[in-house]
């Protein structure tokens, strides 16, 4: 039954040019709508995946989108492009690029320490929510140090989050600044300070600078209950669906919510830099720091080794970053049970895109995605563990 159907997978789309259309991949060479069509459906079906939405740039713009498959696999529903789907680490890009527009205007500064924000000491600070305050820091006055530029390029020496630690505190783990470690609860951090700065929370400044200018209207760090309307469900890789969490608390770092479509306003503008200056967008996808972590999660990311020297792999400032034969590239991932996603832009050939799955065996057709819709061969699919579906897992 299973085998029958990932067979017969269901296809809504939207095509934003004649399917015949080329595209232009980073390499030179090109493939029709219909080929990368024809090719998205083998791999999903091969894969076992549920279903995928996916965006492709051309000269910093949109020109094919399409969903495949399905939002809910019980129910046999088929997924489209103006479905809400949970962002995950999405969420991170958005919240990037509104700290760079804040940098710009002078809001904050990068190298300030982030206590010299706030009006006491920050272990004193109560703050309502799931796992938020920092009492658990008085010990340690490393904290003072870190500053916005360490919480984008994820070097303030916080783990990912706190409820991963053996004995759920928050804590820092190695010097702020001396190594790259993923940390949602550093993005937090700077969330919070941006909220005592502005005197707002972060779901309005996220309507109030991208929302609702980029006419994102199906987009939300908070979960609005219209959206069980018209949502995708993450699977499992038998097809069993997760329970979608909804969201009551705005967090920068994952609880966003967004469409395809909505998401590909976003991407559009990041990669034309609208709301950013030429520099500030240049710093914001320039490498800060060097990452040579063998695994970017688990017990390898504290591993050291050359596997990614040949791309130069770096963070910037709230994107990933490499380098290729074909120009610079940034990117940023999301996951979590039931979902994978992915971006990358190569800014110097205005070619890039977005890939959005709802399903765990998603991110096993990404290393062939990326090299069949742009030709990206460079994309470190092991540091990120994309391992193939045709590959056995080490």
């Amino acid at each position: 039954m299973k085998k029958l159907f990932f067979l017969l997978l269901c296809m809504s789309s939207i095509s934003l040019h004649a399917q015949a259309q080329s595209i232009k991949r980073i390499d030179g060479s090109q493939i029709t709508a219909d080929s990368l069509t024809v090719r998205i459906q083998t791999l999903m079906n091969t894969a076992g995946v549920s279903g995928l939405g996916i965006v492709v740039y051309n000269d910093n713009k949109p020109l094919f989108m399409k969903a495949f498959g399905l939002a809910n696999v019980p129910e046999q529903k088929p997924l489209k492009t103006s479905q809400v789907m949970y962002a995950a680490s999405f969420s991170k890009t958005v919240f990037a690029y509104i700290v760079a527009q804040l940098v710009q205007e002078k809001v904050i500064e990068l190298d300030k320490p982030l206590v010299q924000y706030l009006s006491k000491p920050l272990t004193e600070y109560n703050i309502p929510g799931w796992k938020r305050g920092y009492q658990d820091l008085k010990a340690d006055s490393r904290y003072e140090q870190i500053t916005a530029g360490m919480c984008l390029t994820h070097t303030t020496g916080f783990p990912n989050w706190r409820w991963f630690e053996p004995d759920g505190k928050i804590k820092i783990k190695f010097n702020p600044g001396s190594r790259y470690s993923y940390s949602g609860e550093g993005l937090y951090l700077l969330q919070f300070v941006i909220e005592q700065i502005t005197g707002k929370d972060y779901e309005s400044i996220a309507r109030e600078r991208v929302f609702i200018p980029l006419k994102m209207e199906q987009t939300s760090y908070v979960w609005h209950p219209e959206y069980a309307k018209n949502l995708v469900l993450g699977h499992d890789t038998t097809g069993k669906p997760y329970e979608f969490m909804e969201w009551k608390e705005a967090g920068c770092a994952g609880t966003m919510c967004t469409t395809l479509e909505d998401y590909s306003r976003f991407f559009t503008a990041l990669m034309q830099h609208k709301g950013l200056s030429k520099t500030t967008f240049k710093n914001m996808i320039a490498p800060q720091v060097r990452i040579r972590s063998l695994k970017q999660f688990g017990p390898l990311a504290l591993k050291d080794s050359t596997l990614n020297d040949n791309i130069q792999l770096s963070y910037g400032l709230g994107v990933g970053v490499f380098k290729t034969p074909h120009g610079p590239a940034f990117f940023k991932e999301g996951h979590d049970e039931g979902w994978g996603h992915y971006s990358i832009a190569y800014p110097d050939k205005g070619i890039g895109v977005v890939i959005m799955t709802n399903n765990d065996a998603g991110e096993s057709i990404f290393k062939q995605l990326l090299e069949e819709s742009i030709g990206d061969i460079y994309t470190p699919w092991e540091w990120e563990h994309y391992i193939p579906y045709d590959q056995v897992q080490q």
